[in-house]
């Protein structure tokens, strides 16, 4: 049975802790977090409760522990477990600059354990179909991708960290992440990128982005925001093949070809978790979890991710970023 301990017990770290009650072979035996709810929690999965991480790693004997803290506490969560030998599976992103996870991929190596980054679009039903469209070339190859992540203002989020650049990284290292991974692992780097913003001159932040990457053979464009109303959020893509397009619209995924009748491609999920967060129930974190907790159990770094992968996205972000 694999020991796992969760640092960050809010709306993420109730996900991971959910997911993993139902993983027969990990059992979440220890909490860090110095929020009043977080005994209660304790108490709730009989884990023994810390307010200090190095202490929970002196005493708990963990496999892995969920990095599950807002984002610019990442990198120094991540560091400490690592720096006990333990390994981590992170919430997005690994950190906010391309020095600091070069600087935890070095130390992993050092200490002769794994990162799991939790990009948990690349585990959902619709987008793990996409990808397997695009590698088997069923309708031809990718001329063309819109991708679309867009939501209301965060105003949900306690202590309004997110709207600190410097903490949050604002919509790139929040929203667009998702989206960028998911090209990332399909298409690769890009030969180039560019983007656009807007938002209103009273926001110390940008509310909407267009980013475009441009392939030698494709070009791949993506929209995310935080817009100043109240509009429920969107996720989706629209993917124009040789031979068919394929749109997935938050609901249903579909192929549209003049060989055929338009076709329906998902069929549901067969287990739905409920999140507690403004995201709806779904296996994804689930198959998520199971996929890192299996790589822990077998010593085995994911199939699925490269650090190659992962310092691409960051970079990319990164100089978006600087140039915003």
């Amino acid at each position: 049975m694999l020991k796992i301990g969760v640092i960050g017990i809010g709306g993420m770290g109730n996900v991971h802790i959910n997911n993993i009650g139902r993983i027969d072979f990990a059992k979440v035996t220890a909490l860090c977090d110095i929020s009043p709810q977080a005994q209660q929690k304790a108490d709730e999965i009989g884990a023994s409760l810390f307010t200090d991480i190095d202490q929970m790693m002196a005493e708990s004997n963990l496999d892995a522990v969920c990095v599950c803290t807002p984002t610019f506490m990442h990198y120094d969560h991540i560091k400490k477990v690592i720096s006990h030998g333990v390994n981590v599976i992170t919430e997005k992103p690994l950190a906010l600059s391309s020095l600091q996870a070069k600087a935890l991929f070095d130390l992993a190596s050092e200490k002769s354990v794994m990162i799991f980054v939790a990009h948990v679009i690349r585990f959902w039903n619709e987008y793990a179909l996409l990808r397997d469209i695009i590698r088997d070339e069923r309708y031809g190859k990718v001329l063309d991708a819109e991708f679309l992540r867009l939501s209301a203002c965060p105003k949900w989020v306690k202590g309004g960290w997110l709207f600190d650049k410097e903490k949050s990284g604002h919509i790139p290292f929040d929203l667009h992440i998702h989206d960028l991974d998911f090209i990332i692992s399909v298409f690769g780097r890009p030969d180039k990128y560019a983007f656009t913003s807007s938002g209103n001159k009273n926001k110390d932040y940008k509310e909407h982005y267009r980013f475009t990457y441009t392939y030698s053979d494709k070009t791949v464009v993506a929209q995310a925001s935080w817009y100043n109303a109240d509009i429920p959020f969107k996720a989706g893509f629209r993917v124009y093949f040789e031979n068919a397009v394929v749109e997935y619209d938050g609901d249903r995924m579909m192929a549209y070809s003049f060989d055929f009748e338009p076709v329906q491609l998902n069929a549901g999920e067969t287990l739905k978790v409920e999140t507690g967060i403004n995201v709806p129930a779904t296996d994804a974190y689930y198959n998520e979890l199971l996929h890192f907790l299996k790589c822990v159990l077998d010593n085995r770094p994911s199939d699925m991710f490269s650090q190659e992968e992962l310092m691409t996205v960051i970079e990319i972000l990164e100089d978006i970023n600087k140039k915003t």
